[in-house]
């Protein structure tokens, strides 16, 4: 008895495009992600009061499919010198730093709003 897909491309086993190798043998590394431009993204910067009178600056509205939010907030953290992380697709920075955050997004590139 033969296979039912004896000789068809169903029956190759699937090889890597890049090396030749067979995919389960194959030791590329996997394609680095493209992220979207930051001069084609717009972000929404606002400060946020908390309980204790704590205000924190938001940066929220950025896909996080197109941008390296984690790489941006450790941007943001060391050019404002303060605390922050990243909750539900959005950056939290601790304090009122709302005109520094907004100066340093346009320095690297996104629109602000």
């Amino acid at each position: 008895m033969t296979r039912l897909f004896a000789g068809t491309p169903f029956d190759i086993p699937p090889t890597c495009d890049r090396c030749g190798e067979l995919e389960e043998a194959c030791k590329c590394p996997p394609p680095a992600h493209e992220y979207l431009p930051a001069e084609k993204q717009t972000a929404k910067v606002f400060t946020e009061r908390r309980k204790n009178k704590r205000v924190m600056t938001i940066v929220k509205d950025l896909d996080p499919e197109e941008t390296d939010l984690s790489k941006l907030l450790s941007v943001l953290k060391s050019a404002i010198g303060a605390g922050g992380s990243l909750q539900e697709n959005q950056i939290e920075i601790q304090g009122d730093h709302l005109a520094r955050v907004q100066e340093k997004l346009k320095s690297i590139g996104y629109r602000v709003r």
